[in-house]
């Protein structure tokens, strides 16, 4: 008896590290001719993508989900945000998409995705984020659910003033007030901060003589700078860690972070190539995988999603936004990652 209780014990060890190590990919429905949403979950199980984000409650691809294994994010559009300030309007949304759906393996709520003070288009929604947050959490509260689904919201880097070095990380003085009663709310109910983080922006937002490619792609052999005694050798790290250090001078220290979205796009810019792009996720999947952390927080698994399943060609803004997929519409792999 003793003997299987250890085997058990191993077993479900063994489950939980596998599990803690997963990779999702975010998947987007704005290209043409994109496979229908029972065989984009076919997709990601054939390859053993257990994380999936998707970007408002669509009933096909949540219906397709239906027992299987896939952890989901579920986002609440920006120009839902309104809607769900009233209480019964957020209860009612939990339970024609979250209740509705009970086999489905909902991870996180994205109440909004990077909702900022400071551009035109998201400018109208920062008053909504926060209130349908406390109303989303609430109907989770009530369906007893709250233990099983955390709320949060999709915030990213262009939040921050400073970020370099990233012990320096500070949020913009007006994103302060927005965002700190933000970080309390997750604090409180033991959910994360999400934040989508590119080095690829990063990188081409640098002036030229400063670009380091190396750095941005996690093939650097020696840290690019020193910060404090901890040493960077990689964006990805640097950039977290900034996001960790504002956070945590507004009440944050405890918040975990889940990277909701990274990725490089694979044409449409000079350091758009495919050969970049499938570096990057290839040497991204194995950092986050390996569990080292980062020099600001060692020896942690940091939970990652890949931006995006599919190029889609409908996107709107620069040529870049058409060409994140890791997969090509008719399914073939771009890169052939593993997941």
């Amino acid at each position: 008896m003793a003997l299987i209780l250890l085997l058990l014990g191993m077993l479900v060890n063994v489950l939980v590290f596998t599990d803690a190590q997963s990779v999702g990919v975010c998947y987007g429905e704005f290209g043409e001719r994109l496979p229908s949403q029972q065989d984009v979950v076919n997709l990601y199980i054939a390859n053993g993508i257990t994380r999936m984000r998707i970007y408002g409650p669509n009933p096909a691809t949540l219906q397709a989900l239906r027992g299987t294994n896939i952890e989901l994010i579920l986002d609440v559009p920006n120009g839902s945000l309104q809607s769900l300030t009233d209480p019964n309007t957020a209860t009612t949304w939990v339970r024609n998409n979250i209740l509705n759906y009970r086999s489905v393996r909902f991870r996180y709520i994205s109440v909004g995705n990077e909702v900022d003070p400071n551009k035109d288009e998201t400018r109208g929604f920062v008053g909504f984020v926060l209130p349908a947050m406390r109303n989303v959490q609430n109907a989770l509260n009530t369906a007893g659910l709250a233990n099983r689904i955390k709320v949060s919201t999709a915030t990213y880097t262009g939040l921050l003033r400073e970020s370099y070095p990233p012990s320096d990380g500070v949020f913009h003085d007006n994103v302060v007030g927005y965002i700190r009663p933000i970080i309390a709310f997750l604090a409180q109910n033991g959910s994360p901060m999400l934040a989508n983080i590119y080095p690829y922006f990063a990188y081409i937002g640098l002036p030229k003589e400063h670009q380091d490619l190396p750095f941005a792609l996690f093939t650097r052999a020696t840290p690019a700078y020193d910060d404090k005694g901890r040493k960077y050798s990689n964006m990805f790290d640097a950039m977290y860690d900034a996001h960790y250090a504002a956070q945590s001078r507004l009440g944050g220290t405890n918040v975990e972070i889940v990277v909701s979205e990274s990725g490089w796009p694979s044409s449409g810019e000079a350091a758009a190539t495919s050969d970049n792009a499938g570096t990057y996720y290839r040497n991204l999947i194995a950092h986050v995988k390996r569990s080292t952390g980062t020099p600001v927080r060692p020896g942690r698994y940091i939970e990652t999603y890949l931006f995006a399943m599919f190029d889609e060609n409908e996107k709107t803004g620069q040529v870049t936004e058409k060409h994140f997929g890791v997969f090509f519409p008719d399914k073939r792999p771009k890169y052939g990652l593993s997941f």
